[in-house]
């Protein structure tokens, strides 16, 4: 299998999936500002929408989509409990965070990134983003991860919550949201990802 990445980009999120589904797999970096892999082939040929991440697999069929792709992974070891088994209230609840995850807080943080948002639009994002972490930190209040063991969802949740740092959404104050992170990054399969994508020295 093929990973295509951008460094701390939402592809972070299934590359923490592979190093904690113990899979092996071929990271490759794929520019999302200048749209080229390292060898010079453009990324459009891989992903027509210019976006990452994309999971090659081994007969060449692709899969787009941050959600579909955690959850592939996750049904590659089942028994290392990286989702739900399919057909449990427990996977639909894997999925009713991710959708949440993906609407709410990954794209809420993409106006933030934008060149061309107005500057006075930026606190109503801000105050927006900060609510809805505000609502997560309550869920985490008395359990270590989203669904209470650690899934897919998790690593998602985790990749999201660091990007506050280069938009102005400071989540310092949620103390759970904040234990929740120290726990990601005390992970083998974080630090592995962290590692690879020049994150963590």
């Amino acid at each position: 299998m093929k990973l295509y990445y951008s460094t701390g980009a939402c592809s972070l999120s299934p590359h923490i999936a592979l190093h904690e589904a113990g899979l092996a797999f071929e990271a490759v970096l794929a520019s999302t500002k200048t749209h080229q892999l390292p060898d010079g082939t453009d990324f459009y040929t891989i992903n027509p929408l210019g976006y990452v991440p994309v999971l090659e697999l081994d007969n060449g069929e692709r899969l787009r989509e941050g959600p579909a792709i955690v959850q592939y992974i996750a049904d590659q070891v089942p028994d290392k409990k990286l989702a739900p088994a399919n057909g449990t209230l427990a996977r639909y609840r894997l999925q009713e965070w991710l959708s949440f995850i993906g609407t709410e807080l990954h794209k809420g943080h993409s106006p933030l990134f934008a060149p061309g948002t107005p500057e006075d639009y930026k606190p109503v994002l801000r105050q927006r983003l900060l609510s809805r972490f505000e609502w997560v930190n309550a869920q985490l209040a008395d359990k270590d991860y989203l669904l209470g063991d650690f899934s897919v969802a998790d690593a998602y949740l985790y990749t999201v919550s660091r990007w506050g740092q280069f938009v102005g959404v400071d989540t310092s104050g949620l103390p759970h949201l904040m234990a929740f992170k120290q726990r990601m990054e005390a992970r083998p399969g974080v630090q592995a990802a962290l590692r690879a994508e020049g994150l963590l020295k």
